[in-house]
């Protein structure tokens, strides 16, 4: 296999653990290249499910190395959990197996403080929806040059000197502005101290050992973590996330060249979801809406929250498409479309008196547009079963075919249950 990156094309949520799960059969390493804890990518293999905030998907494949690039943003605490839940269904996870980069940065437990109390001080409409894990602080902190890196954690002065210098400007924040207790220094340390000392054994040059597998001729699957539209950057601004989600970042958030990057798989829900707060063209609260988020179990597994479900919003994959360069979509979750007599694809916007075929850059712009609908037959089959192209209903092939005809993209991956054995490729 070429060197791949995973990313998803919506607004996150789009099964991209599922497909990573099922590309690492091919690929001899995985790198996670952005995001924290804030993502949740569930596995459901022969019937039991996983699910995973940290870890590369790959890990439950045999023994093949997974790393953590300098992209990600990394809770020790988090990820030494999933490391024991891991470990106590017996699959590998001993260091050397697994990798974190010296130079990603960790989540501190004033990240998470800061995360919930700045949420919390906003009025209702200016909330975003944060899972409150710290993400954003700690990028900020990052971006700032204050932050506290993996590398760090092996020399616990030096862990304290930043901690010290940390909490200056913390503090001030949780008592001036915030209304709530300082942190001291000492407690910082040592609530950090147990997760960094076991932490350590799992440092590595992350960078190092993506170019050394690629120089060997052997190939790197690249692990992306939330949606496009959540990119900080190209998202729906400011309901993002904190870090680049586009593919391009797979190369910054691992360490390797761009032109290493061979084949790029844009994870596409059949239909549109969304968590949190922020805008949403094709949003459905009728019947149809409760059948996608009832049937396709749209419940976040980071947060629990419900999902918003919606019909599949072209619009936002074309833009997905520019951003990102795939080359081709796996489509996941069709057989949740299953039952409903029609199905509709949002192909393009009306904004201010015009149509647009691509999202409107003004802030929130996203809010004021109206969808514009094509129609296509529903199908009544449950299709969770099928393992042949050939032997999908006709319906099924002509709403495959008409993303395939309006993106220019083949769909090469087509997902119709969550298990590893519930895939077709094309």
């Amino acid at each position: 296999m070429s060197n791949t990156v995973v990313m998803g094309a919506q607004w996150g949520d789009e099964g991209k653990g599922k497909i990573v799960d099922i590309l690492t059969e091919q690929a001899d390493i995985i790198v996670r290249f952005q995001g924290g804890n804030n993502a949740g990518h569930t596995l459901v293999v022969d019937g039991e499910q996983v699910i995973l905030h940290l870890i590369p998907s790959g890990i439950l494949h045999g023994n093949k190395q997974c790393c953590i690039g300098n992209g990600v943003v990394l809770d020790p605490v988090v990820f030494l959990e999933e490391i024991d839940k891991l470990a106590a269904k017996g699959i590998n996870v001993s260091p050397g197996r697994l990798v974190v980069s010296k130079k990603t940065h960790v989540i501190m437990p004033y990240h998470r403080l800061l995360d919930s109390a700045r949420e919390a001080f906003k009025s209702k409409a200016d909330k975003i929806g944060t899972t409150g894990r710290g993400i954003g602080p700690c990028y900020e902190d990052k971006m700032a040059r204050v932050g506290v890196r993996a590398g760090d954690l092996a020399d616990l002065d030096l862990l304290k000197a930043k901690i010290e210098r940390a909490l200056v400007e913390k503090n001030t924040l949780f008592e001036k502005l915030y209304g709530a207790e300082p942190l001291t220094v000492q407690a910082v340390f040592d609530e950090i101290r147990p997760a960094a000392e076991r932490l350590q054994a799992y440092l590595g040059d992350v960078a190092g050992i993506t170019g050394e597998t690629m120089a060997s001729g052997k190939s790197v699957l690249f692990e992306g973590a939330q949606g496009t539209h959540l990119d900080i950057d190209h998202g729906t601004y400011p309901f993002v996330t904190s870090s680049n989600t586009v593919s391009g970042n797979a190369a910054s958030g691992s360490g390797c060249a761009p032109n290493t990057l061979d084949s790029i798989v844009a994870v596409v829900k059949a239909y549109t979801t969304r968590v949190g707060a922020g805008p949403f063209p094709t949003e459905l609260e009728d019947e149809a809406g409760r059948h996608m988020q009832s049937v396709g179990a749209e419940f976040g597994a980071t947060t629990g929250r419900t999902r918003r479900c919606g019909w599949l919003d072209l619009v936002i994959l074309r833009e997905s498409v520019r951003l990102n360069g795939p080359t081709g979509i796996a489509l996941t979750k069709l057989d949740v479309l299953g039952g409903l007599a029609e199905l509709k694809l949002c192909t393009s916007y009306r904004y201010r008196d015009g149509a647009i075929d691509y999202p409107p850059l003004e802030e929130n712009g996203l809010a004021f547009v109206e969808p514009v609908y094509e129609t296509l037959p529903g199908w009544s089959e449950d299709i969770s079963g099928i393992e042949t192209w050939d032997a999908m209903p006709e319906a099924v092939k002509n709403y495959v075919a008409r993303i395939e005809e309006v993106l220019g993209v083949p769909v090469s991956i087509a997902s119709v249950g969550p298990d590893r054995k519930q895939t077709i490729m094309r």
